[in-house]
């Protein structure tokens, strides 16, 4: 029978103790987590949103006949029309990350190579967005059209991203899907420039991801672009 109670033998003290500790945002703190995140999301869902809705609005009140009676070519066209709109991004990028800091003490990038690093993805990130949107406008008919369009690329953003679920977590087929998803990089690249210090050398493969999607899909936007208003 086993003894119980004082007299039972004590069991042997283990010889070794694992303790785990969190290389970045060791607190825990899911404002360090979600505010970063947050940048991506406002920046895609007031960009692409934005674009698709003011050019939509302007081949709906017929002002783009006069540019198509001018000698631009698509390309200029486009640039053109971007050009203010990346402005804008870059504004509210500001604007999100003196708030991130001032607000909730997200930490920033320490050295002028991770701003660097952040920079480079913003940029990218802002023009891949006002791409989409222009692409959306050559295809939708009417404002809300173009709306909903840009609804229907919102949604796996937010849920497939890894901004509302970690991405890890989330089925394969999802997974698989979420690296299609310019959003999913971007998180990425401002994470680990703000929470893991990390360089352009760090980020090789998300900014290669981010140039290949604003290649892929600006110039399907320059393919549908027209000439004519017929």
């Amino acid at each position: 029978n086993e003894r119980v109670g004082l007299g039972a033998p004590r069991s042997p003290a283990p010889a070794f103790e694992v303790v785990v500790h969190r290389r970045y945002n060791p607190e825990s703190r899911s404002p360090f987590h979600i505010v970063p995140g947050l940048l991506g999301i406002i920046l895609s869902m007031t960009l692409v949103m934005m674009t698709a809705m003011a050019v939509t609005r302007e081949r709906e009140r017929g002002t783009m006949e006069t540019l198509l009676s001018t000698p631009a070519t698509p390309a200029e066209i486009m640039v053109g029309k971007l050009t203010p709109y990346v402005v804008v991004g870059l504004v509210q990028t500001v604007v999100v990350l003196g708030m991130a800091r001032g607000l909730f003490s997200v930490p920033m990038a320490r050295t002028p190579a991770g701003w660097l690093a952040l920079a480079c993805g913003i940029v990218l990130f802002i023009v891949g967005n006002l791409s989409l949107g222009y692409l959306i406008s050559t295809v939708a008919r009417s404002q809300l059209q173009a709306m909903q369009m840009s609804m229907f690329y919102m949604l796996p953003s937010i849920f497939l991203s890894g901004f509302a679920f970690p991405f890890l977590g989330l089925p394969p087929w999802a997974r698989v899907l979420g690296e299609i998803i310019p959003v999913t990089h971007f998180l990425r690249i401002v994470r680990g420039a703000l929470l893991k210090d990390q360089v352009l050398a760090d980020m090789g493969n998300d900014l290669l991801a981010l140039g290949l999607f604003v290649l892929a899909v600006a110039g399907a936007a320059l393919a549908r672009s027209r000439t004519t208003l017929d």
